[in-house]
């Protein structure tokens, strides 16, 4: 090997093993704030939705594949409704769910750990009804001045005596209506409630078996859009919608417009006004920060176009949710993302955001460190160099005593500048292997000459 490359590889050795013990403080404080900081998700994550065919599970299955973009597996956990999907993040058994308006608990819940990740859409209250049916109430008693030529429902008491289906109890639904049916004096017991699911409670309207049935869904619902086009089925106008949100905080009134629902068959006829929650995506304060992120950032891609209660960019909003929102959930709502997550994959920019802290941290840990560095490798290879003293030192203390003959003495100096001679250092330390050599020619000298006085 060429006497450079030598010193060079030589060099860096030394470089390396000087620095090592900064090195290895610097990687162990990395590991331990890995380890505490745990800033990679798990791989797989569980969303409570709701019932199938209902929006909460279109858009839970939205929310997968958006989410598998990223390496994340969503799974979806069909429930009866918003009631179970808090019941499941209670309990630990859900890390994400689809909660409505009216459903939560703030002091509970929020002790309970439970976070907004913001509120995403309105859910209106959709009360579809057969037309045939108000006939057959107006035949078994006289009509009502409030009531319009006797087709229509526009209030709730109307619907004394009917068939109702209010959803399963833990859709949430049940409790919703039972409080708005008291609103109106309307004894629960007057009326014939059930309780099947979505589905087969509207197959059940669409045969006859049912007069009405109550559905809390957003429009994107593929039920509710078979619904508005059935014939035969009307949607109730709720006209006294302005009283409700008044007395119910949980409540708004939303339009649904003219022909919105089919332009050409003109569909629906007339504006009707629906009372709507609003639905939240809420999560555990357990769930991972980095999921907490994902799932707020693809709020904002699913949920920010206009719809047919609200324009675009209306959702996701931080105004309307009931329990504290997350500080992911507010940043990707009214924040800016950082412009690293534009040019790094997922996991690279969630690394850099959780650990950035810790790297500056580190950074000006390192600063007096480094100090350390220069004079463990001036140490290192003036190490190289100085250990030989020790030998000539006792070759010289011996020769004082004359405790030997100046001959041993001789060659075991001759010894020693071999190995000496076999030394190398970088040239800036060149110094101190040639002063070592000068004082060996030095005491070489001096046995010579003691060994000549002895002759």
């Amino acid at each position: 090997m060429p006497k450079t490359l030598k010193l060079i590889l030589l060099s860096i050795r030394d470089l390396l093993v000087s620095a090592g013990p900064v090195a290895f403080i610097v990687a162990g404080l990395l590991v331990l704030a890995y380890w505490w900081l745990d800033p990679q998700p798990p791989k797989q994550v569980t969303l409570a939705t709701g019932p199938a065919g209902s929006a909460y599970a279109e858009f839970g299955k939205r929310y997968a594949d958006a989410l598998k973009t990223n390496g994340i597996e969503v799974i979806l956990k069909p429930t009866d409704g918003s009631l179970d999907n808090l019941e499941l993040l209670r309990k630990g058994e859900a890390d994400v769910a689809f909660v409505r308006g009216g459903s939560a608990d703030p002091v509970k819940d929020e002790e309970a750990g439970l976070t907004s990740l913001g509120a995403l859409f309105y859910e209106p209250l959709w009360v579809f009804y057969r037309s045939d049916a108000v006939q057959r109430a107006e035949q078994k008693k006289r009509k009502s001045e409030r009531r319009k030529e006797g087709k229509e429902l526009d209030a709730l008491a109307q619907l004394r005596g009917f068939r109702l289906n209010i959803d399963k109890p833990g859709s949430g639904v049940p409790q919703i209506i039972t409080q708005l049916l008291r609103a109106n004096h309307v004894d629960p017991e007057s009326v014939e409630l059930s309780h099947l699911e979505q589905t087969p409670a509207a197959e059940a309207l669409e045969a006859g078996m049912l007069d009405a049935i109550v559905l809390a869904s957003a429009p994107q619902s593929p039920l509710v859009q078979k619904l508005l086009r059935s014939p035969g089925i009307e949607l109730m106008n709720f006209e006294q919608a302005e009283a409700y949100v008044r007395r119910f905080a949980f409540l708004s009134d939303v339009t649904l417009p003219r022909g919105v629902v089919d332009l050409a068959a003109d569909l629906p006829r007339h504006d009707v006004t629906l009372l709507a929650t609003t639905t939240s995506l809420l999560a555990r304060e357990k769930t991972h920060p980095a999921l907490r992120q994902l799932f707020a950032q693809s709020a904002q891609q699913i949920h920010s176009s206009g719809g047919w209660f609200n324009r675009a960019r209306d959702f996701p909003n931080t105004k309307t949710s009931e329990l504290p929102v997350s500080p992911e959930g507010d940043r990707a709502i009214n924040g800016t993302p950082p412009f690293w997550q534009r040019y790094l994959p997922f996991w690279a920019s969630n690394l850099f955001e959780r650990m950035w802290l810790v790297l500056g941290g580190l950074l000006v840990l390192m600063l007096p460190l480094t100090r350390v560095v220069p004079p463990l490798y001036q140490f290192r290879v003036r190490s190289r160099v100085f250990r030989w003293y020790a030998q000539l030192r006792d070759i010289e203390h011996r020769a004082d005593t004359r405790a030997e003959s100046p001959d041993v003495l001789l060659r075991e100096l001759e010894s020693l500048e071999t190995l000496a001679n076999k030394v190398t250092v970088p040239l800036s330390y060149a110094s101190e292997l040639y002063e070592l050599r000068s004082n060996i020619y030095a005491t070489r000298r001096r046995l010579t000459a003691q060994k000549d006085a002895q002759a």
